[in-house]
């Protein structure tokens, strides 16, 4: 069995235990770059569920963003969202380094939480927004999307309760493949792409960027990490390796040794240099009885399993699961039911810590203990 986070204990009791009885959510949304197309679409489609605000620092941008969505009101400062409009919940999508101010300030007021990933720069910050939440008593939750993944839901349940034995051998990565393909548009001249690359523009590679992805998705099922050693790498791909105004100094790939608290082994991995793998989340879990595998790019509801007879045979076996609610659903879900879901800010904070140890050990050569 996975070991017990020392974060576990805070997520599950710092709710305030109170059954709700809100029948609809009032929700703002904080930020209108990308992401916030997904956060407005998949909150329109669920019952009980209402946006009534938006904010962002360029107006213009928020009053489009309101129009295009049939969003009644619009705001240039979240402090203006906040103290006119009569909101129960707020879902920021800001860019990561206002992640932490702006939902400090929304917890403040009292309002539940759903933010972006990473939930912030550094663990410090992560801690304290953690506590804010504990002290507020208010719904908190952390976008890791890829839990909307059907699969990765069943793959936890099964590793948890037993079904692989000890887990002896982790094995996870996410490629992305657009500093090789224009797939997502030239980054050379897209905004949105080159801050990716910029430490000055709140970049903290691909380690922050998705590598905080694949280390919840590793970590979820298999439980928490013992140790790291982390080697990151920024490669050359411009002249003087910057265009403009952005300076290319944020790592390009990162290679974490693992060793989780149980004992197990694992090797997890990322990079924007993956010709081929336009957005693939791997997982392959090797325990004393079997073996589970998931490959995103191939599906996001069945994983390959090789367990009981099969492993004398060497031969998997596809396994099909239901859908699972997505994080915005669990939210919802959440606010009206007064019961906290996951992921939480606790669990975003626990990521956060990994990823801090990862730069601190990359920095000084060494593994780093957690």
């Amino acid at each position: 069995m996975p070991s017990v986070s020392p974060f576990a204990q805070l997520s599950t009791t710092y709710m305030k235990k109170k059954t709700s009885s809100r029948k609809s959510v009032k929700l703002a949304i904080i930020g209108t770059g990308g992401m916030a197309e997904s956060h407005a679409q998949n909150f329109r489609a669920i019952e009980g569920c209402e946006i009534v605000g938006v904010s962002d620092i360029d107006a213009k941008r928020a009053a489009y963003f309101a129009a295009k969505y049939e969003i009644p009101h619009h705001f240039g400062h979240t402090d203006d969202l906040l103290d006119k409009l009569e909101i129960d919940a707020v879902s920021v999508v800001t860019p990561d380094p206002f992640h932490a101010p702006i939902s400090l300030r929304c917890l403040k007021a009292g309002k539940h939480v759903l933010c972006e990933k990473p939930l912030a720069l550094n663990y410090a910050d992560a801690k304290k927004m953690t506590i804010a939440a504990k002290k507020a008593g208010v719904i908190n939750m952390v976008n890791f999307s890829y839990r909307n993944m059907a699969n990765i839901q069943e793959v936890a349940k099964r590793v948890q309760r037993g079904d692989l034995g000890e887990i002896r051998h982790v094995e996870a990565s996410y490629m992305q493949t657009w500093l090789t393909s224009n797939l997502w548009n030239d980054w050379r001249k897209t905004p949105a792409l080159l801050w990716r690359l910029s430490q000055a523009h709140g970049s903290k590679g691909v380690l922050g960027d998705i590598g905080v992805h694949i280390v919840d998705f590793a970590t979820y099922p298999v439980g928490p990490l013992a140790s790291v050693n982390c080697k990151l790498k920024v490669f050359p791909k411009a002249p003087k390796n910057r265009i403009g105004e952005y300076k290319f100094d944020a790592n390009d790939s990162a290679i974490l040794s693992v060793e989780f608290a149980n004992g197990a082994l694992g090797i997890i991995h990322t990079t924007r240099w993956a010709t081929g793998h336009a957005n693939q989340l791997t997982l392959k879990i090797f325990g004393t009885k079997g073996a589970i595998e998931i490959d995103g790019e191939v599906s996001s509801d069945t994983y390959r399993l090789c367990l009981g007879e099969n492993v004398q045979a060497v031969k998997w076996e596809t396994v099909k699961v239901e859908p699972t609610p997505t994080n915005y659903q669990r939210f919802i879900r959440a606010i009206l039911s007064g019961k906290q879901e996951q992921p939480d800010f606790a669990r975003g904070a626990e990521v956060q810590k990994v990823l801090d140890a990862c730069f601190v050990s990359d920095s000084k050569g060494k593994k780093i203990k957690l």
